[in-house]
């Protein structure tokens, strides 16, 4: 099987909430749109600096972890993130890739969809 991208709508699930609650105008949710590399495999989203900081995600901890390409590191994790496909959502915990490039804009895990 080849490489698959999604477009996908990633949203900061604090202001997500607060909107819906009526504490902060729709409007105002930080919000991204964009292409992401789909991981069957995958267990959590990953996203890299510049999108976390577009969505105003504070980091909540840390965890080690092991990317698909064998790298073992330490990762820093956000504060929920609400990922959108077609009429699909869900929200989880994103890991942060300090240095991934521009390119690399999020991986999502594909089960989650199932």
């Amino acid at each position: 099987m080849g490489t698959v991208y999604a477009e996908i709508t990633l949203k900061n699930a604090t202001d997500a909430n607060n909107a819906q609650r009526g504490i902060i105008p729709e409007k105002e949710v930080r919000r991204t749109f964009v292409r992401a590399l789909v991981d069957t495999g995958a267990g959590t989203l990953i996203i890299n600096e510049a999108v976390r900081r577009q969505l105003g995600l504070e980091i909540r901890g840390l965890r080690s972890a092991e990317l698909a390409d064998g790298a073992k590191q330490i990762y820093r994790v956000t504060e929920p993130v609400e990922i959108q496909w077609k009429d699909r959502d869900t929200t989880c915990r994103a890991l942060v890739l300090p240095d991934a490039g521009m390119s690399f804009w999020a991986r999502f895990p594909w089960r989650i969809w199932i």
